[in-house]
């Protein structure tokens, strides 16, 4: 609520309103737009995005194209009347615009020309299209959906099977109805999960697995069509691959990102990538950037180099990986989501944060967009990147989060906020997409400062870095949090004596942790987190994730399961947890909730379990994502700074 207050006008002998400027409410950090899909147009004068907005009578996420074109020099959005849609392409010749919309249920591929205000649906697949790239002569285009093929799973029923494969097909937009769909491979040998077009428009490169389950996802190949020929190539690459490839502007080689060793290693080591380039005339495979210490993504491969984006501790960058040489940086700072360019290397396109904003589009490093905006007449916390030394002497990063009229002789209550992966981070930007489910902004408007560390396991600070939690977790992960509180203990902006901690998926894991084997906090908060890995290895979609980072099953190396697991030490439990779960949530699934609660109230420690019905992975739904927000800052309100706390069922 915005605060009025007056004040008196002199010059005119009246008494006028002055409104206090607030933080954001949930609400609105619920509703802060998030921009994707950027697309830049061969001319480089247009540039297409994706805008997600809350829908709140509808209790949902709307997503639509905007334009914007260099030379009228305003942006505007490409369909009307509620229509959605996503993924933008350029044609080739800059004219027309490619996006998915739905008809029905399923997604379509749809074409608008800049100069008209009607659109023309290509496609027509029962299942809607999930990927799609314009033909290099704008005659058609390639996409994946569904196979029409008889899946060879479905001669019986199996839990893992109940799938249908992604295969490739090409729409010629010329040809009469009949005549114009071709399907390219069949649905029955593999998944594809990406791919690209070489420029004469003779080849396809694509990435697949197995099938589309996640378990079948580290046993992806790489494949190159020739499509006139009808000729398949499998690569021999046995490595695990990432889901990005690109073709060389000749045809001759692709760029895609690589596990550094054989699938084998990965059974029972932590993966670490690089990017790998193999030549199709020879069969060689060269690693241009061997002394590259980051996980690497090609976006495309142009004429003057590879377009590559990686992270850099707390900011995403990108560059260009000439043939031959050094990285050219396109960016110094900031978080790059993603970004696109020009064939021929002139002209890029991106969408960027930097510290304390949230994203803008940018054409060739040119600001397009003016989404901060809405923190006009708002307070925001300040949020900046402090260090310490871990109890082994590992250096760790991590975002502080302050308010703007900090007192630097004032001792204040202080909320740790986990986040999950391990293999991701904490950025110092505003995001809905990162932070949908702890309301950071309402923590300061309480007082609370914030600390979101980026623990060992973190990606971007090296592959050393990343793998540093191996057959340690939990416990390696909770003394690189504690000793950030205690940092900030030691210079004296923190009470020792009001601690709270919380997060989800593998957050919620860390959390959990802290649960059930500390008494250093005085209130916890779990999401989504694991908290026996036994129990989350026979129920997850990703068993081969905990073997990476455990070295085996649980049926060969129990004790290493119990020791990383939270409910081994249940006993020691005295923290007040609240505890979230998504009901249908694959990848950490519900017993892990319902196990950590039973212990708890064994234990007698004050516990509340929240299930959110029909709620996978990830919270979809705004007011789903508020219901979190409220129910957590309700809970750290409570038992730190002593507040009511009602019932924050309803």
């Amino acid at each position: 609520m915005l605060s009025i207050f007056y004040f008196m006008d002199f010059t005119r002998g009246v008494l006028r309103k002055m409104k206090k400027s607030t933080y954001l409410s949930m609400e609105e950090i619920s509703s802060l737009p998030i921009l994707s899909g950027t697309s830049i147009s061969e001319d480089g004068k247009n540039v297409a995005f994706v805008k997600k907005t809350a829908n709140w009578k509808d209790n949902n996420y709307r997503n639509h194209v905007w334009i914007y074109e260099k030379d009228k020099g305003q942006s505007y959005a490409l369909t009307t009347k509620g229509i959605e849609c996503t993924s933008p392409i350029w044609s080739p010749n800059s004219r027309d615009i490619a996006y998915l919309s739905q008809v029905g249920e399923a997604d379509q591929i749809f074409v608008k020309s800049k100069n008209h205000n009607s659109a023309v649906q290509i496609t027509n697949e029962k299942y809607g299209v999930s990927k799609f790239k314009w033909d290099p002569t704008g005659k058609g285009f390639y996409y994946l959906a569904q196979s029409k093929d008889k899946n060879s799973h479905d001669d019986f029923h199996h839990v893992d099977n109940d799938y249908h494969n992604n295969c490739l097909f090409y729409i010629d937009i010329a040809k009469e109805e009949q005549s114009k769909v071709h399907q390219l491979t069949d649905g029955v040998n593999f998944h594809i999960h990406t791919f690209d077009i070489s420029h004469d428009g003779k080849k396809v490169v694509f990435m697949a697995t197995p099938s589309p389950n996640m378990k079948d996802f580290i046993n992806g190949d790489l494949y190159i069509l020739d499509i006139a020929a009808g000729k398949l190539q499998k690569l021999n690459i046995d490595k695990i691959l990432g889901e990005s490839v690109c073709f060389s502007p000749d045809g001759s080689r692709i760029c895609y990102a690589v596990s550094i060793r054989e699938k084998d290693y990965y059974k029972g080591h932590i993966q670490d990538s690089t990017l790998e380039i193999y030549d199709s005339n020879n069969g060689e495979r060269i690693q241009p950037l061997t002394d590259f210490d980051s996980m690497v993504i090609p976006l495309r491969w142009t004429a003057k180099g590879i377009l590559i984006r990686w992270q850099s501790k707390t900011n995403y960058l990108i560059g260009l990986l000439p043939e031959g040489g050094a990285v050219e940086m396109l960016s110094e700072d900031g978080f790059i989501m993603e970004a696109a360019i020009t064939r021929d290397g002139n002209h890029l396109a991106y969408n960027k944060a930097v510290t304390n904003e949230i994203f803008e589009i940018y054409l060739d490093h040119k600001k397009l967009t003016n989404e901060n905006s809405i923190f006009k007449d708002k307070l925001k916390s300040n949020r900046e990147i402090i260090s310490w030394q871990s109890s082994d002497g590992l250096e760790i990063e991590g975002v502080l989060s302050t308010p703007v009229d900090l007192d630097a002789n004032k001792k204040y209550p202080l909320l740790v906020v986990i986040h999950g992966g391990p293999a991701w981070a904490s950025f110092p930007i505003f995001s809905d997409c990162f932070n949908e489910k702890y309301p950071i902004e309402q923590f300061i408007e309480k007082g609370f400062i914030v600390l979101e560390p980026n623990y060992r396991g973190s990606s971007g600070y090296g592959n050393e870095f990343l793998k540093a939690s191996y057959r340690k977790l939990g416990i390696a992960n909770y003394d690189d949090v504690i000793s950030g509180v205690d940092k900030l203990v030691e210079i004296g902006i923190a009470d020792k004596d009001r601690v709270g901690v919380m997060g989800w998926s593998y957050g919620g894991y860390i959390s959990a942790f802290c649960s059930t084997s500390s008494s250093r906090f005085k209130a916890i908060s779990v999401g989504g987190g694991i908290t026996n890995w036994n129990t989350n290895y026979a129920n997850t979609d990703i068993p081969y994730f905990i073997r990476m980072y455990v070295g085996n099953n649980p049926w060969d190396d129990p004790e290493i399961y119990a020791k990383t697991s939270p409910m081994t030490y249940i006993k020691s439990a005295c923290t007040p947890t609240l505890i979230q779960h998504g009901e249908k949530d694959a990848r950490v699934p519900i017993p892990n909730a319902f196990e950590l609660y039973r212990g708890l109230m064994d234990m007698e420690v004050d516990t509340e379990l929240i299930i959110f019905k029909g709620m996978a992975y990830g919270a979809d739904q705004p007011e789903v994502k508020v219901a979190i927000m409220k129910q957590n800052l309700m809970w750290f309100s409570h038992y730190i700074l002593g507040e009511n706390m009602g019932d924050f069922r309803n």
